[in-house]
């Protein structure tokens, strides 16, 4: 099986040459310890695909891997040193044994996979989703991690429709855009919180029903108010540790709480207690990779998502295109909330 970076691969883009540029991290630790480096190209085991990248998605959960969040994971494996990233687009550079129906030339996108801060990273086929004609490849690299999240969490983690509330923490960033989006297609009325007036203006651009500032109201009582003090039917909530008591208070009796992201810093510890007390409510803290478990789903999610861009039905908002080099800027901007949608790192 290809590493995140390993021994050299064939390709007539890199015949004769070893190395590529790359992100690596040696430590885990800040955004300073992410070195753009040279390092050897990896060459396809089994199953496996070379992608030559165009994109790199920049997420939170790339932030965690770097700062030892995931150490411990076997869902998201690393082990440093490693090139770090875990979403991208591009094109087939090359085959390994195995690796399924597609052919070099052809496009594709995928997440979940480490490497993707470089020019070239290995992906196991099976994560690879094709790209459609007519879908530009930073837009199919910014649907992946966050567009699959989105989705899974309107359609599957709770299954919304009209009739339901939901409440969308962080409703101007990438996912947030893109969830509130999702929920107004399945009849959902909307919530969502942001911190600032701008971010406001896009969480309503993108049908929010109700934005809170959380910056000059509480938005606990906030949606008591909007909702007539019933709450909400599921809270999907980014946020993390400065949001979680106050998520719990405003869910309906039989909620169900997602903690999907960490911005300000990881749940610890929750008394079972709290739940019963808040209404015999749900908590969970889901993996994306849960439900993009095999290529059905991923292709059947990832589909969804390119129909409903191409019919001009999603609007995927691109904050901002970085050269990979400035990979740390990116690490900052969204560790200090101060991006409006996808974050991208341009490859080539």
């Amino acid at each position: 099986m290809g590493a995140p970076y390993g021994a050299g691969a064939e390709d007539t883009d890199i015949i004769g040459t070893e190395e590529m540029k790359a992100i690596v991290v040696n430590d885990y630790g800040g955004a300073e310890t992410l070195s753009f480096a040279d390092v050897p190209i990896p060459e396809p085991g089994d199953g496996e695909v070379l992608v030559k990248l165009a994109y790199a998605g920049v997420n939170f959960i790339d932030v965690y891997i770097r700062g030892g969040l995931y150490a411990r994971s076997h869902t998201y494996a690393q082990t440093p040193p490693m090139v770090i990233g875990m979403e991208g687009a591009g094109e087939v550079a090359a085959l390994g044994p195995g690796a399924g129906d597609l052919a070099e030339g052809d496009r594709v996108a995928y997440c979940l996979s480490l490497g993707s801060y470089a020019e070239y990273a290995t992906v196991p086929a099976w994560k690879l989703v094709k790209v459609p004609h007519g879908v530009p490849l930073d837009i199919a690299a910014a649907l992946q991690l966050q567009g699959s999240t989105a989705h899974y969490l309107t359609q599957s983690l709770f299954a919304l429709g009209p009739g339901h509330w939901c409440l969308v923490h962080a409703g101007a960033g990438g996912v947030g855009q893109l969830v509130i989006q999702l929920a107004k297609a399945r009849g959902a009325t909307v919530i969502a919180t942001v911190g600032s007036g701008e971010k406001a203006g896009i969480a309503r651009a993108r049908g929010a029903d109700h934005v809170i500032d959380y910056r000059q109201d509480d938005f606990v009582a906030a949606v008591k108010e909007i909702t007539g003090g019933k709450g909400v039917d599921v809270v999907y909530d980014s946020v993390g540790k400065d949001t979680f008591e106050g998520s719990l208070e405003c869910l309906k009796p039989r909620g169900v709480l997602s903690n999907n992201g960490a911005s300000s810093g990881a749940v610890t510890a929750i008394d079972p207690m709290d739940l019963a007390e808040a209404g015999s409510v749900y908590f969970t803290r889901p993996h994306l990779a849960d439900y993009i478990a095999d290529a059905k789903e991923r292709n059947l999610r990832a589909g969804d998502l390119f129909r409903l861009w191409r019919q001009g039905r999603l609007t995927v908002t691109i904050d901002r295109a970085l050269p990979l080099s400035d990979a740390a800027e990116a690490h900052r901007a969204i560790e200090g909330r101060l991006t409006k949608g996808k974050l991208l790192l341009r490859i080539r």
